[in-house]
């Protein structure tokens, strides 16, 4: 069997690596190609280094630019790989442009899609990762919801075949890596932080950066901070601010550190310490309930719905008043804090990666691993 990873982003390289090492386990070399979606160093190889895994077969250098022109080059670039490898199944996860141009460009090939983290829904179209997560569930041939309520989501469209909930790769990724974090990682020791006495913030998401009346918002908030903060910035959000002429006030607030994009241990080893998270980003919402610490989202809806009703997530939105709300009860309620931070992490064991590996391995021995003409109208 040949199996095809198509990545191009952190939370997409972190959430895949229990998959591809499980396949190098079962003693299958699994074929991985990079879009370069995430093209700065600190935001993608890196990461690839320090979860020791192989070297990438190609990188597309695919970059930025609009959603049609990254989606457009990705699928070009991922058509030509995969006309010549020829693999047996392709890999995605998440809802990034690289999951949309791998869907697509596999399909299209007659290449089976599976699709990793499938059935995530916001309900809201007018967030261009839920119109990528849609269309690639549609475009898959096998499907592996993290959860019921993710499973549910696919019935409701109608994809009821190859379905299979797994639990969630980011648990196993966590728990693999949150205690080589500890050893390895001296990030609390270089900003001069201490465990627990310090907020982790991180905004990049299109609806937050893209307007100037959401990121003057997101100022306010960052002005308001009752304690220490630290802030690995998006080069996409840093670029907005500085467009809208916001960069320096933000740079100003006193006990807020900027720093670049870490590396995953350092970024995980400050998640596990952290009092709470305040973020924007759908893969930390999960981390943050994995580890036990509060998580504050600043949106008003989350395709992570299982971590609000297990108690570990407040959606807040860009409300300053809501949002330092839940904060001064965090700081001032000690019955409030241990009540989210003990939140039962609903996201599975810690075992999703050999499940996929085994659901697929399965499938293909018995030929049933191919595009179906009835699944598509």
């Amino acid at each position: 069997m040949k199996p095809a990873f198509v990545f191009g982003t952190r939370p997409e390289i972190i959430k895949l690596s229990p998959v591809i090492r499980a396949f190098i386990e079962a003693g299958i070399k699994p074929l991985l190609i990079h879009t370069g979606q995430h093209y700065d160093y600190e935001m993608s190889r890196v990461f690839l280094e320090e979860l020791e895994l192989p070297e990438i077969d190609y990188h597309l250098e695919v970059g930025s630019g609009t959603q049609a022109e990254q989606t457009g080059k990705a699928m070009i670039e991922i058509e030509r790989v995969l006309m010549k490898e020829k693999p047996d199944v392709t890999l995605v996860q998440g809802d990034t442009n690289t999951v949309l141009a791998g869907a697509l460009a596999s399909v299209k090939l007659k290449i089976p899609v599976a699709h990793v983290e499938a059935g995530l829904r916001s309900f809201d179209r007018t967030m261009p990762e839920e119109i990528n997560r849609i269309l690639a569930d549609h475009a898959s041939e096998v499907l592996f919801p993290p959860t019921e309520e993710a499973r549910r989501n696919l019935e409701r469209e109608g994809i009821t075949e190859n379905v299979y909930v797994v639990g969630n790769t980011v648990v196993d990724a966590v728990l693999q890596n949150a205690e080589v974090a500890e050893k390895k990682s001296d990030v609390l020791e270089r900003f001069d932080l201490k465990p627990g006495e310090y907020l982790l913030i991180t905004v990049h998401r299109a609806e937050n950066t893209d307007s100037r009346d959401n990121l003057e918002k997101l100022v306010e908030i960052l002005e308001s901070l009752p304690m220490r903060a630290i802030y690995p910035m998006h080069p996409r959000t840093r670029n907005r601010l500085k467009g809208f002429g916001l960069l320096k006030r933000v740079e100003n607030i006193e006990n807020l550190t900027i720093t670049k994009p870490l590396g995953y241990l350092d970024f995980l080893r400050l998640e596990k310490n952290a009092f709470a998270i305040m973020t924007d980003s759908g893969g930390i919402q999960e981390e943050a309930i994995i580890l036990n610490v509060p998580c504050l989202t600043l949106r008003y809806n989350t395709e992570r719905p299982e971590t609000v009703k297990a108690g570990g997530n407040v959606l807040v939105g860009l409300e300053k008043e809501r949002a330092m709300n839940y904060l001064r009860r965090l700081m001032e309620e000690g019955e409030f804090y241990e009540r989210m931070a003990k939140a039962k992490n609903p996201f599975g064991d810690g075992k999703a990666g050999k499940r996929i590996v085994e659901i697929l391995l399965e499938l293909y021995k018995a030929g049933k691993l191919k595009v179906r003409s009835s699944r598509f109208i």
